[in-house]
């Protein structure tokens, strides 16, 4: 019996060290809708496969929508597997990688002997499915990702027991610097749609003069025509409360499309007084809007805007660092692990040569 778990212990330890170890990403299923923490978690699995490793990810339903609609089909070409009506066979090798919002999942998987690894993208949510008095730990993650410094140190203060690791988004490459003049568009991204209506309503009838100006809500499109939209458009507008990250306004900046935002709950990292015009009252937003229309129209942005705009955007759509990141981060994951079973190994031989 001895003999066959140490077996098994090694066989784990090879799998570990020849990448075979599968890595299950939990996703949401939007129902074709975008959304950044998704095709956040796509990027990380498609840059690990891409790279020797086994990601796979997996979905609560059977019927999975999928990304191909408004990301790009090849990241469908990833291994996908539905939990609904299966048992998932999952290795003490295998590592699982959580999204916060499953806090039932948590639970569910606390007697597996696999890693565990909690993705917390939105710290404003990562306490609504947990029962009070509960943390991480309880249920065996010690292990964290999340997008930034300040969510880490937010997360800290709650899961003390959890170790918390910083792996920032990528910002895709489309999302490029236009080369043709922008037309009066706004592009609007709000994450309450009410707010969305407010502003656009409440622009027309403050300020009748630019009912000409054009609003395109963002919500809901594919990534090139989204693309495409920012490069047209000579002004964004952001209102996200809840936001852990903020890739709206980075993609803005990327295509060369200045911000006016509302600053959120937990100011985001990148965001200074020189990339964007921001304010902390939401009621300010269309007088802001106004004025920057009546200065764009007179020629009147100061260059700095954009150049600051794209300064900001540089550290986050450098792919390489992106690739390089994700795997020193996986690589000790990995490690970590081969090293848990080494011990073990180790111990239970000196038993059994005693």
């Amino acid at each position: 019996m001895e003999a066959e778990k140490i077996q098994k212990i090694e066989g784990s330890i090879l799998n570990l060290v020849d990448r075979k170890s599968k890595i299950y990403f939990l996703v949401q299923d939007t129902k074709g809708h975008a959304k950044g923490s998704i095709r956040y978690i796509y990027q990380v699995a498609q840059t690990l496969k891409e790279n020797g490793f086994n990601p796979i990810i997996i979905h609560e339903e059977q019927q999975y929508t999928g990304v191909g609609g408004w990301l790009d089909e090849k990241y469908m070409e990833l291994p996908h597997q539905s939990i609904e009506g299966q048992s998932l066979q999952i290795s003490p090798e295998d590592f699982v990688v959580i999204p916060e919002i499953y806090g039932h999942v948590l639970e569910q998987l606390s007697n597996f002997p696999c890693g565990k690894i909690v993705l917390c993208q939105a710290y404003d949510h990562m306490l609504e499915t947990l029962a009070p008095g509960t943390n991480w730990a309880q249920y065996g993650f010690r292990k964290s990702i999340t997008t930034n410094h300040s969510q880490k140190e937010y997360i800290s203060n709650f899961m003390k027991a959890t170790d918390i690791d910083v792996l920032q988004p990528f910002i895709p490459e489309y999302f490029n610097k236009k080369d043709k003049p922008s037309k009066p568009i706004v592009s609007i991204h709000c994450r309450e749609q009410r707010n969305t209506a407010k502003i656009i309503k409440g622009f027309y009838l403050k300020y009748p003069q630019f009912r000409w100006i054009t609003f395109r809500d963002m919500k809901g499109i594919n990534q090139q025509e989204f693309s495409t939209y920012l490069k047209d458009s000579f002004v964004s507008v952001w209102v996200d409360d809840e936001s852990g990250f903020g890739t709206f306004p980075l993609e803005s900046m990327a295509s060369a499309t200045p911000v006016i935002g509302k600053v959120p709950n937990m100011k985001p990292e990148w965001m200074t007084d020189q990339n964007g015009v921001w304010t902390y009252e939401f009621n300010n937003i269309i007088d802001i809007l106004a004025e920057f229309v009546q200065n764009w129209l007179e020629d009147n942005i100061s260059e700095s805007l954009y150049e600051h705009s794209l300064k900001t955007v540089e550290s986050y759509n450098n792919m390489t660092q992106f690739t390089e990141n994700v795997l020193s981060l996986f690589n000790e994951y990995f490690e970590i692990r081969k090293e848990s079973f080494q011990s073990q190994l180790d111990k239970m031989k000196v038993t059994e040569e005693n």
